[in-house]
């Protein structure tokens, strides 16, 4: 079950500038997914600064772009890191068919320690080792996620991935990220993401642990409308 924030909002109304092609709303009934297709323009873009390119999986001249808003201490986030990015990195991803932006969007009220693992995940990416702390926020998530304090356990998962562990004691102690992460959390909130996973695909908002099968279907559709191949 994905993590849910509470919120006033009840509408979710989201659109992706789609660089002037019009895709179909019919596309986002491929599969059992739950995607809602969405008719109110908001404009999200890959963020192009070195954080940016940094939380950027795939070319950045893949025709289709996939944006993750996600929590590290989400339960159901961990399960589509396991189950579904893979397939979807080795179908999708490295064959230049689509780029992977990841956006952040912890939820303290509900994992507390999600915070910290964000800034710590933003920190290392400052050293270029987003993804490899990215996957090992993950794949250890039963280790720290009910820790009353996981910044010991955050210091091996930073020798893991061979960080330079001064420069990122500066780094969180100093909140060098913290205000991009709220940054990007009180965006998204604003146009309505209210939990974790949440994906949006060129126009639909996709909420929840989606299993390949139901996403390959729309990205297949997608890919056949913009490249006509």
């Amino acid at each position: 079950m994905e993590s849910t924030l509470t919120t006033s909002k009840t509408a979710i109304i989201l659109v992706v500038a789609t660089a002037g092609i019009a895709i179909p709303a019919w596309l986002f009934s491929k599969g059992p997914a739950q995607v809602r297709p969405v008719d109110a323009p908001m404009s999200l873009a890959a963020p192009q600064d070195d954080l940016g390119r940094q939380r950027t999986k795939g070319s950045p001249d893949a025709p289709m772009t996939l944006f993750e808003f996600a929590d590290f201490q989400c339960p159901a986030c961990r399960v589509l890191f396991e189950q579904t990015i893979p397939e979807l990195t080795t179908e999708y991803i490295d064959t230049g068919k689509l780029k992977l932006v990841f956006i952040n969007f912890p939820i303290p009220q509900i994992h507390p320690n999600a915070g910290a693992a964000h800034e710590f995940a933003m920190c290392a990416a400052h050293q270029d080792k987003f993804w490899p702390v990215h996957d090992l926020l993950y794949g250890n998530q039963f280790e720290w996620s009910d820790l009353p304090d996981p910044s010991a356990y955050f210091a091996l998962l930073a020798d893991s991935a061979a960080l330079n562990t001064d420069s990122l004691a500066t780094c969180i102690q100093t909140g060098r990220t913290r205000g991009l992460i709220e940054g990007e959390f009180n965006a998204a909130r604003q146009q309505g993401i209210q939990s974790t996973p949440s994906m949006v695909l060129e126009g639909g908002l996709m909420v929840g642990a989606v299993p390949i099968e139901a996403l390959r279907p729309i990205l297949d559709s997608i890919y056949q409308v913009r490249t006509g191949s």
